[in-house]
């Protein structure tokens, strides 16, 4: 398993505790726990998983119903990376 840090946390600062324990987050919005997403964010008092920031950038860049072509670029690069 690598060493990649799954919950990166914003606003406060992060405790320090051991590197075996497993400290379960859930997304503020699908309510899935970090041992059950790529990856989660967490501020204060909410956590977004990599799953959900996803969702949402493709709806922010979607919802004008026309794509730029860096949106264009930006979303082919996400969807790329999420399939491999």
């Amino acid at each position: 398993m690598t060493s990649e840090k799954k919950v990166v946390s914003f606003g406060k600062k992060q405790n320090k505790k051991d590197k075996n324990e497993t400290h379960l987050e859930y997304c503020s919005f699908c309510k899935r726990p970090n041992t059950e997403v790529p990856k989660m964010v967490k501020g204060p008092d909410v956590n977004i998983c990599s799953e959900c920031v996803l969702i949402a950038v493709q709806y922010l860049i979607l919802q004008d119903g026309v794509l730029s072509g860096q949106a264009q670029k930006i979303l082919d690069l996400l969807w790329d990376v999420k399939d491999k």
